[in-house]
């Protein structure tokens, strides 16, 4: 009786040169913005002094920039936080001054015909803690991806390794992207919101090759595209599940969450759906195109095994 390759007949791979296509257009947006144009930093990364005020009423913000560039905050950013009533004053370091006198400045300047303004509170991060913060990211990101090729390549086989490793980096190149093109800032919780993506998409590239690889060894019949069409259609549904329930929390964080974790839950999103995308799409291609075959994944036969099958 011939044994069946898979229960469905979504054929994943024929697709593979359209989704290549797609993702090295997307990949090629991507660098393009981030060599050209780059990412807006938070203050984390930059230096400077954020300073939140709520008020009773509603405020508009044109006032209040003009009133800050008249005392010398010609390059403040000024905009609403969760609500019109509540705004967010972003200030670039300036040499002679502290905190508490920046704060108090902006606080005059505010009050100026705003007799409820309160002060919600003040943070300062220097501009070589913001530096060495920058450089600690991408330091972070770059071990991971190290450690993770490592890891991938000891557990299954180095083609596998690299074929994750591309698809975790086409998932942080493509959610850095994102930030740079539309301009969304960049701070430390979008950081730990990558290192967040990397973690799950590791996690369903890893469920994906961990059935290819079983299938590999179990199924005597049928070419190395069938079987990992076999392997992917086999985790679609525990795929697409994980995927859905994890952004229903995220939907949750980015409508509900308020601005402080906006952009976290924004990355967040966005990496988890672009990281279903490439443990499909990305990483079993690739291990495909580098020439994966049965031979790769067989099992060593032990000493005196084949005797031992012997009458």
């Amino acid at each position: 009786m011939k044994k069946k390759l898979t229960t469905s007949n979504r054929d994943f791979l024929g697709k593979r040169k359209i989704a290549l296509t797609v993702s090295g257009v997307l990949l090629v947006i991507s660098l393009v913005s981030l060599i050209g144009k780059g990412l807006v930093f938070g203050i984390d990364f930059t230096g400077g002094t954020l300073v939140e005020v709520g008020f009773e009423q509603p405020v508009e913000l044109a006032p209040l920039r003009e009133g800050l560039a008249s005392a010398g905050f010609s390059d403040a950013t000024v905009q609403h936080f969760g609500t019109s009533k509540d705004i967010l004053i972003r200030l670039v370091p300036k040499e002679g001054m502290n905190n508490a006198s920046v704060s108090t400045q902006v606080m005059d300047v505010v009050s100026e015909g705003n007799a409820t303004a309160v002060l919600r509170r003040v943070e300062f991060v220097g501009p070589q803690i913001g530096d060495e913060l920058a450089e600690d990211g991408g330091l972070a990101l770059l071990y991971a991806l190290l450690c993770i090729l490592i890891y991938v390549a000891w557990r299954f086989e180095y083609r596998f390794a690299l074929g994750s490793v591309v698809a975790l980096g086409h998932d942080v190149i493509l959610t850095l992207g994102l930030f740079s093109v539309f301009s969304f800032e960049f701070d430390l919780t979008v950081l730990a919101a990558l290192l967040a993506v990397i973690g799950y998409s590791l996690n369903d590239t890893i469920v994906v090759f961990d059935r290819i690889r079983e299938n590999f060894r179990k199924m005597r019949k049928g070419s190395p595209v069938e079987i990992m069409n076999a392997s992917l259609n086999q985790t679609i549904s525990r795929t697409l599940v994980t995927s859905l329930t994890t952004l229903l929390v995220l939907f949750a964080l980015f409508f509900m969450g308020g601005e402080i974790i906006h952009n976290f839950s924004l990355a967040l999103m966005f990496g988890v759906l672009v990281g279903t995308y490439s443990s499909i799409f990305v990483a079993s291609p690739v291990v495909l195109i580098m020439g994966v075959s049965k031979e790769d994944l067989m099992l060593p036969e032990k000493e005196g095994e084949l005797m031992d099958d012997r009458p």
